[in-house]
């Protein structure tokens, strides 16, 4: 699937690939209501759907069928994508492609799973996105259960048994850079002590980072925060937080070998 041109008809060689500013210049236009800017939006952002179907590489066999619901998701975070949310087109729109691929795959699983299963995993997912579409935050299995007014394992036992088993390594999303992995979007509770900096004799090393290095790192791995939360807090893109943390962690690297 990575290797191929074709994809449900669509020449990917000849995907366009427009900058940041032709990107916010056709998002002011199509929401404007000009058609022929939303339809370069689409073609421009269809690179983006590429990205997200790569780490469904076990499902190779549907990569056609993978990229036309992944163009759906698309559509759907054009139509609702808020521009003041002061948030990249492509954070927001990888979550959507990534949940209308899931929806596809799991309504196509050879693995039957009972109706009444998936009918609570199911809800749980349509009071997730409606979450994630209001407040731009992911919701935790407790807030879904209380609003499903059902028990917490309940929920928990629902969706994993509609989930396909996913890599720490698999990657969400690239820019054409360095790629984004689900690793990276995972907080670590237990990483919230600074005494291991301390025991790790870090001060001198740290001193090599920059102001915003040391901000990053001290919210992954102090505060426990997920890539996606420092985004936000810092105003700039997931992609560019996961490249300023690994260019800082191998700038400690460095200071130790």
């Amino acid at each position: 699937m990575i290797n191929r041109v074709f994809i449900s008809g669509v020449n990917t060689s000849n995907l366009p690939k427009l900058k940041n500013e032709e990107m916010q210049e056709l998002i002011k236009k199509l929401k404007a209501g000009d058609e022929f800017a939303r339809e370069q939006f689409v073609v421009a952002n269809l690179r983006l759907v590429l990205s997200v179907i790569q780490r469904f590489s076990s499902h190779g066999d549907k990569s056609d069928d993978m990229f036309q619901v992944g163009c759906v998701g698309l559509l759907k975070a054009i139509d609702n994508f808020d521009e003041s949310l002061n948030v990249k087109f492509s954070t927001y729109a990888v979550p959507m492609i990534v949940g209308e691929i899931r929806r596809y795959l799991r309504d196509n699983n050879s693995v039957r799973v009972s109706r009444s299963i998936r009918d609570i995993a199911y809800r749980a997912l349509k009071v997730k996105e409606e979450i994630i579409k209001k407040e731009n935050r992911e919701a935790p299995f407790e807030e879904i259960a209380a609003v499903l007014d059902i028990p917490v394992n309940d929920v928990v036992f629902a969706l994993d048994a509609i989930s396909d088993t996913v890599s720490l390594s698999e990657p969400v999303y690239s820019d054409g850079n360095d790629a984004i992995m689900v690793m990276d979007q995972i907080s670590d509770d237990k990483c919230n002590d600074i005494n291991l900096i301390e025991q790790m004799t870090l001060n001198d090393a740290i001193k090599n980072l920059s102001d915003r290095e040391k901000e990053i790192l001290l919210m992954r791995y102090y505060v426990g925060k997920t890539q996606m939360e420092v985004s936000d807090e810092v105003g700039i893109s997931q992609a560019q937080v996961s490249r300023l943390e690994k260019n800082a962690l191998k700038t400690l690297k460095k200071f130790f070998d």
